[in-house]
């Protein structure tokens, strides 16, 4: 099971831009609110996109979805974690508790 970051550890990380954040819930969800700095990757995509998106299997990751109850960042994470990234957490409580602690997003 991937390891999972607080929001507050999240929050740092965007703010001094040490973290790269991925939206794993993409297409229409993503252009309608994302975390700041966020890139749209979704499982599907993962093998064919993530060497051109994270060449730097070092680098740390942060995979989110909307909620708990999301599978998605979990899938994405997995897959990653698959292909040898070394780096990657899971913020699971995701986008619905980030908007609710009036933190800002992107669209």
């Amino acid at each position: 099971m991937t390891a999972l970051i607080t929001r507050d550890e999240l929050v740092k990380e965007i703010e001094a831009g040490s973290v790269i954040v991925l939206d794993a819930l993409g297409g229409e969800h993503y252009a309608k609110a994302h975390l700041p700095g966020a890139l749209a990757l979704v499982e599907a995509d993962v093998e064919s996109q993530a060497p051109q998106l994270l060449p730097d299997r070092d680098a740390a990751i942060v995979t989110y979805c909307s909620n708990p109850a999301c599978p998605n960042s979990q899938a994405v994470a997995a897959k990653l974690e698959k292909l040898g990234y070394t780096n990657v957490r899971k913020y699971r409580e995701g986008i619905q508790d980030w908007t609710e602690a009036g933190l800002p997003i992107e669209n």
